[in-house]
């Protein structure tokens, strides 16, 4: 009986929420990348916009994984010592941050909405993006979801 008694249930997910919605965005903005060389090889404008509809989705979906994790962080104290916690947050705030300006240049018409600034700013939200990629993955391969530490 005292087994029983011992146990205690929770009724929290065994994965964050927002896991589910970063690689949206991720995606987004790899493709972002994509559009923006194929605009610059081709000066073909179905590819500048594409890059903008790209960015623009990126950032919604990447917004609200970014609002779902902030609030799973605080809400979850199992998260706060597992997960990549506060610098993950971070980054993915200045991926959105940097997403933004470079949505703010595909504004622009033609030639100089792509080259060179909206380029380089797709490939930094890429490398960030990669570099988000491997620090996520990292902190669940040193905590598997579901395992817990009891002391």
């Amino acid at each position: 009986m005292k087994a029983e008694t011992d146990r205690h249930w929770t009724a929290e997910p065994a994965r964050p929420l927002a896991n589910f919605l970063i690689p949206f965005p991720a995606v987004c903005f790899t493709l972002a990348l994509l559009t923006d060389l194929a605009y610059w090889q081709t000066a073909n404008l179905m590819w500048q916009n594409f890059s903008a509809w790209l960015l623009f989705v990126g950032e919604v979906v990447g917004g609200i994984a970014l609002v779902v994790g902030i609030i799973e962080l605080l809400a979850r104290k199992s998260l706060r010592a597992t997960g990549p916690g506060w610098g993950y947050v971070a980054l993915g705030a200045i991926i959105l941050i940097i997403a933004f300006f470079n949505s703010l240049i595909h504004a622009g018409d033609g030639w100089t909405a792509v080259v060179p600034w909206g380029i380089a700013l797709s490939a930094l939200t890429f490398v960030l993006v990669v570099v988000a990629a491997i620090v996520g993955r990292m902190a669940t391969r040193r905590h598997p979801a579901g395992a817990t530490h009891h002391a």
